[in-house]
């Protein structure tokens, strides 16, 4: 999708800065080559006079800058402010001082304003919906720029009454009289920086406008008054320091322009419908701004139409599919979307490298045995806080706090949705006819959603769990809990959805439960021998000894990082211990003598 671009235009007022600086500075700097692509002229006591330009940094005299030359430029500009800062008279630059600790002025950042026409021909169509709009970027990316132009078009072209909120006169420029690139906006000045959220209210109240442009909103208080704005009506247009989103949710400060995050508890049966613990990460209120654009460079920008659901999706560990604005070469505006994909500290699933089934003793593929000693990792050790409620039979998990709980839900990602390999038709047993190609959606029902995941991926089945039940395509769940829930059986007739139950919430009964539901069943194979590791035994004793090898490492090897001793077991069921635990990359050993032998399991 293209659009085009208005033609962009520049204008600097690089005369009245170089009016202000020294002219053994000044002359240097008027020839320099670049001058025009100047950002900033650094001056500080005893060091160098240095120009920067957006490629490189060159010193522009000899030698160093004295208190005179300090002076000369103190002089000229405005009076210094709370923040220290001051300004040029009708230009946009702007000189931030630095000062020793009695307060006299060491340094200067003299850094070039300009008012740059045109740049947001990449989201006005979403300037002029109305909506609240927040600009997120590093500093220097552009943001008060781009905030002065959405206020110049908001006044001039879409004829509204828009109020400026210049804590810093970086939007509007230093003196009584505004810069003529806000076009027809009024701009109220603060007196103090820590007041700017007074003077927000107070332009609410007094001027009626119709639109409120603020720049760097950084405070609570601020926050605040940014929603007390947005709940009387009138739109928004704010810029706050944070590269993405993702940085305002994990600020505790400015989380509440983005709706805020909130600990909920859920009950038993909300938990089990989700697969999460009881205990989850929400958004707390509708969002301040509906919108956020991240000003990732001067010309890639990525736009969140829907702030609300960009928040929801992180909480719950998906990526969310934000817009990506790019201008062309030839002035048009590129939109595409992102697509999700893994945080760089995960990888695909190993299942995604090699296909293939298990076989006794060794993993099958392209017709050859591998010894289980080169076996595949297929299942990578969890988070101790992805385990679903219901899989914990003996002892309490504990919660996790808040912020680890913030922290996991950006690389919790869902399981890819992987397309089926090899011919598996769950249409017979089922009543269902899955289109080629594409696995079936299944819907646990107090049913652990890990243990049904950790089958899923080292069986190789075309499945995929879902959350919402509207999506799926049959309903797994334990005998016991649909013969007392009457209303999980008229949901399920309502959308006409198949229930295959199972009688316990163990591995060897969801193996049957799957195959049987992808009419797997081998009628050569005895009924409680599979393919997987954790089914390699036939009898009673060794599926209780691996059970009894998984509870300990998911329930208290890996989370709480402790060592964990077996029941004494024989010489064959033990060497199955050890590959389990080799299955989560773990450590274990044998020690003791005989009948009394047992396996010891370390912590990675």
């Amino acid at each position: 999708m293209a659009a085009a671009v208005s033609t962009t235009a520049i204008a600097d007022d690089l005369r009245k800065l170089f009016e202000i600086l020294p002219d053994a500075i000044r002359v240097p700097l008027e020839q320099h080559s670049l001058r025009d692509q100047l950002i900033e002229v650094v001056m500080d006591l005893g060091r160098r006079p240095e120009a920067r330009f957006p490629s490189q940094a060159d010193y522009l005299l000899e030698t160093p800058v004295s208190r005179t030359d300090l002076q000369h430029c103190i002089d000229r500009v405005g009076h210094f402010s709370g923040d220290n800062r001051a300004g040029i008279e009708q230009t946009l630059h702007r000189i931030s001082a630095m000062r020793n600790r009695t307060g006299d002025i060491i340094g200067l950042t003299c850094r070039v304003g300009r008012a740059v026409f045109g740049t947001i021909g990449m989201i006005r169509d979403l300037v002029e919906t109305g909506q609240s709009i927040l600009m997120l970027g590093r500093p220097g990316v552009g943001k008060t720029t781009a905030l002065r132009e959405i206020a110049r078009v908001l006044a001039d072209d879409l004829q509204k009454r828009v109020v400026i909120i210049d804590t810093s006169n970086e939007i509007a420029g230093d003196g009584d009289i505004p810069h003529p690139a806000i076009g027809r906006a009024r701009r109220m000045q603060v007196a103090r920086p820590e007041l700017q959220h007074q003077v927000m209210i107070e332009a609410v109240e007094n001027h009626m406008p119709e639109v409120i442009v603020i720049d760097e909103i950084g405070t609570e208080l601020e926050a605040l008054a940014a929603r007390t704005i947005a709940e009387r009506g009138v739109q928004l247009v704010g810029t706050a320091h944070g590269n993405r989103i993702e940085n305002l949710m994990k600020n505790p400060t400015l989380s509440d322009l983005v709706g805020g995050i909130q600990s909920v508890t859920l009950g038993d049966e909300e938990a089990r419908r989700r697969g999460s613990q009881k205990t989850v990460l929400e958004r707390k209120a509708p969002p301040t701004f509906a919108i956020a654009v991240e000003m990732l460079e001067r010309q890639r920008w990525v736009v969140h139409e829907q702030v609300a659901d960009s928040v929801d999706s992180l909480l719950r560990g998906r990526q969310p599919h934000p817009q990506i604005r790019t201008v062309s070469e030839t002035g048009k505006v590129v939109i595409t979307h992102e697509l999700s994909s893994l945080p760089a500290t995960e990888s695909l699933p190993a299942q995604t490298q090699q296909r293939g089934t298990w076989a006794s003793g060794g993993w099958r593929t392209s017709g050859q045995m591998l010894p289980l000693s080169q076996k595949p990792h297929l299942v990578p050790p969890r988070s101790p806080r992805a385990e679903p409620l219901g899989s914990h039979p003996r002892g309490v998990m504990e919660e996790p706090s808040f912020e680890q709980m913030l922290q996991e839900s950006f690389y919790q990602m869902e399981r890819l949705e992987q397309p089926s390999h090899g011919s598996f038709n769950g249409s017979e047993g089922l009543g269902l006819a899955p289109k080629e190609g594409m696995p079936l959606h299944l819907y646990p029902y107090a049913v652990s959603r890990h243990q049904i995941d950790q089958v899923i991926q080292t069986l190789q089945l075309p499945l995929v769990l879902t959350k919402d039940m509207d999506s799926a395509d049959v309903i797994l769940a334990l005998r016991s809990h649909v013969k007392s829930h009457a209303k999980l059986r008229q949901l399920a007739k309502n959308r006409q959805l198949p229930i295959h139950t199972l009688k316990a919430n163990t591995i060897p009964q969801i193996v049957r439960a799957l195959r049987r539901l992808l009419n797997l069943d081998d009628p050569q194979m005895p009924d409680g021998e599979d393919v997987g590791l954790f089914m390699k035994g036939d009898s009673e004793d060794e599926m209780e000894a691996l059970e009894e090898a998984r509870l300990a490492v998911e329930q208290i090897v890996i989370p709480k990082g402790q060592p964990v001793e077996l029941l004494p077991r024989s010489a064959s069921i033990r060497k199955m211990q050890h590959e389990l635990v080799e299955h989560y990359h773990l450590e274990s050993r044998s020690f003791g003598d005989e009948p009394n032998r047992r396996l010891r399991i370390y912590p990675a």
